[in-house]
């Protein structure tokens, strides 16, 4: 424990086999006394490193907002997530599994999915708000903003080889299913007034989603200082009312 102490704070990521040699021991030993590196981790009262696919994700994350994930090394990626190329291609094997990885964990695809799942049956003066603010607590989420994942995610797909192309169009498809679904039935519920549901969903998308990525530009040379989530809740207020049903539309 004494040895594994001054491994730790070395810094990285010690492995087994870097705690038995410190100790001047082999593995077997290692394993005598601890099932696990966790197991020594808290043994020593200390916080274990995140693991091997938390520390690729971070790092994407990083990588995809400053070069776009068209422009990623594997390579780089694994140097700067401190792990082997055949670690990180088992867990990610390939740029396809990478964005599937990063829409799944960091992007407002799934919250929203699940959001609209969950609250089907909510009026859309309820439902189409909290999505907004659903999307933007996902890319600004605990202070970090993850403005560079949505950029690629929206405007780099274009551009990117077949397989990765299909993997983010699989998880898009997904949430504007839904919320075709729920806008077209609202539709014939006489709730929101009656046009091509597509049409409807790119006016509602796209001032949140400028909002979303110009936020930081807007915050820093326009001196934008109204509240993320009240600044989306307005914009789909906007929507909202533009989307009501009048007299002459309900005829």
């Amino acid at each position: 424990m004494k040895s594994a102490r001054v491994v730790i704070a070395m810094g990285g990521q010690p492995t087994v086999a870097d705690f038995a040699a410190a100790a001047g021991t082999s593995r077997a030993s290692f394993y005598r006394h601890f099932q696990s590196r966790d197991a020594l981790f808290e043994a020593l009262e200390v916080a274990p490193e995140p693991g091997a696919r938390d520390r690729i994700l971070s790092a994407a994350v990083e990588m995809v907002g400053a070069d776009g994930l068209g422009r990623l090394s594997m390579d780089e990626l694994a140097d700067r997530a401190g792990v082997s190329r055949a670690t990180l291609y088992r867990l990610v094997p390939g740029k396809a599994a990478l964005l599937t990885e990063l829409i799944a964990s960091y992007s407002p695809l799934e919250p929203v999915s699940r959001l609209l799942t969950a609250r089907h049956e909510a009026p859309p003066a309820e439902l189409m708000p909290e999505v907004a603010r659903t999307a933007y607590r996902a890319v600004f989420s605990g202070g970090e903003s993850r403005v560079g994942l949505m950029r690629a995610l929206f405007f780099e797909v274009s551009g990117l080889a077949p397989e990765t192309e299909e993997a983010a169009s699989e998880a898009i498809t997904k949430v504007v299913g839904l919320l075709v679904v729920y806008v077209t039935a609202q539709m014939a519920a006489g709730t929101l007034r009656v046009m091509h549901p597509l049409l409807a969903l790119q006016a509602f998308i796209g001032p949140i989603l400028f909002h979303i990525l110009t936020r930081p530009l807007a915050e820093r040379v326009l001196g934008l200082d109204v509240d993320g989530e009240t600044a989306v809740t307005l914009l789909a207020e906007a929507w909202l009312r533009a989307m009501a049903v009048t007299e002459e539309g309900h005829d």
